[in-house]
């Protein structure tokens, strides 16, 4: 007997505030073919983004349609090896395409970053017949989300989502937080422990039954990453999507330091686009002070100082920020505790000055564009917004602590994915 199922049904059935997922693409995926073009697709979608990025930020449209040109422009295959099909290139491009789409939307650049580190971690820890489906996948153009974080447990690092055996699956039950990217993946990476406490990434589809994505993300930043709640309840994931996260700190690798080297490139996004709205604003639209003696606020002296400083701490960032996937690139070519420990302190560095660099210019905006630049209608407190949320992730006090002890005393960083 054959039973039809309406959509009407099928979403009633859903947890309330549960969204459905996207579809993918019937094309595959652009393939980069070297660092000009990465570069290039960047600059050409960042101008695209640009336009109604304030617009999505003030009514909390998603980027749908973003994010399917960003993902299947290629980018966001840009660290799939050159072995399996992919363009391999460094994370040093990788770090300055973030950087770019960044500066126009960071809220779109910061959904990538998860599916851009679970590209890396599979590297590190599939075997050769799991990569070669995963990376298949990626490649078609499928995007990752996350559900990685949780609420309520002691630590980031804790984790209550479990996972058993059922055969060739496993059964994950869980609920998890901050879920950037999960709400328009088309496959959601699950962090979940075995019977033994390890942690694995559960690979799930995007409509697995007992998946729920809630749209629930509630932050006055950041609001297009719909970084909101995911129910996870007894969801079947194949064992071929099945991935031994916690081999990637088993031994030395970088998988961390990619991690957090995407988080400090969003941040030099928000810095340059702060800053390009200060000398744009200024220009255009602010008064010199009545004792400056200038026609023009750009000739204001105090002005012209404070935007030189700004520009120079970001140019300081941003060559951190290369330095750092420079070194990156070094740990993933020879991977071991020294090479680690070295792209793990130049990250260190780009995320402190990168954290710095965006909170001061967005603050030293309104200072120097005046009390104009605070109406509503230039909705100028969204790089404020943006750089508040995002440096939140990953503490820059706990960056200087870990530069400072390895420089005092010999001390490698902490080996973990938050560092």
């Amino acid at each position: 007997m054959t039973i039809a199922v309406s959509a009407q049904a099928l979403e009633s059935a859903r947890p309330t505030g549960a969204v459905p997922g996207p579809s993918r693409s019937a094309e595959p995926a652009h393939v980069v073919r070297d660092d000009a073009e990465a570069i290039r697709i960047a600059e050409t979608l960042a101008a695209a983004f640009r336009t109604g990025a304030s617009e999505r930020d003030r009514t909390g449209r998603r980027p749908a349609e973003e994010l399917d040109a960003f993902s299947q422009s290629g980018l966001w295959s840009i660290n799939v090896p050159r072995a399996y099909g992919g363009p391999g290139l460094s994370y040093r491009i990788l770090a300055r395409v973030i950087a770019i789409v960044s500066a126009a939307d960071p809220s779109i650049g910061q959904i990538a970053q998860n599916h851009l580190g679970i590209v890396a971690a599979i590297d590190t820890v599939s075997d050769p017949e799991q990569k070669a489906l995963l990376f298949g996948e990626v490649l078609r153009g499928t995007r990752f989300g996350n559900a990685f974080s949780e609420r309520g447990t002691k630590r980031a690092a804790d984790f209550e989502t479990r996972f058993s055996d059922a055969g060739d699956h496993v059964v994950v039950r869980g609920q998890k937080f901050y879920a950037t990217g999960a709400l328009l993946a088309h496959l959601v990476p699950i962090v979940a422990t075995d019977a033994q406490g390890r942690a694995w990434y559960a690979i799930a589809e995007r409509d697995a039954p007992g998946l729920s994505v809630i749209d629930d993300w509630s932050s006055f930043g950041q609001r297009g990453t719909a970084s909101g709640t995911v129910l996870i309840e007894d969801v079947r994931v194949p064992k071929t999507h099945l991935v031994p996260a916690w081999k990637g700190y088993e031994r030395p690798s970088a998988d961390g330091a990619i991690f957090q080297i995407i988080q400090a490139a969003v941040d030099a996004g928000i810095a340059r686009a702060a800053l390009d709205d200060t000398i744009d604003f200024v220009r255009t639209k602010a008064r010199p002070w009545i004792d400056s003696g200038q026609d023009r606020a750009s000739d204001d002296p105090y002005t012209i100082r404070a935007v030189g400083d700004l520009t120079i701490r970001l140019h300081a960032a941003e060559a951190l920020l290369e330095r750092a996937g420079l070194s990156i690139d070094a740990a993933v070519a020879a991977p071991d505790a020294d090479s680690v420990a070295a792209a793990q302190i130049a990250v260190a560095e780009a995320k402190v000055l990168t954290t710095e660099v965006a909170l001061a210019a967005a603050n030293t905006l309104f200072e120097l564009a005046g009390t104009r630049s605070t109406l509503q209608e230039h909705n100028l407190d969204r790089h404020w917004r943006n750089a508040r949320t995002h440096t939140l992730h990953d503490p820059v006090r706990w960056k200087y602590a870990i530069v400072g002890n390895h420089a005092l005393n010999g001390v490698n960083p902490p080996f973990h994915a938050w560092s």
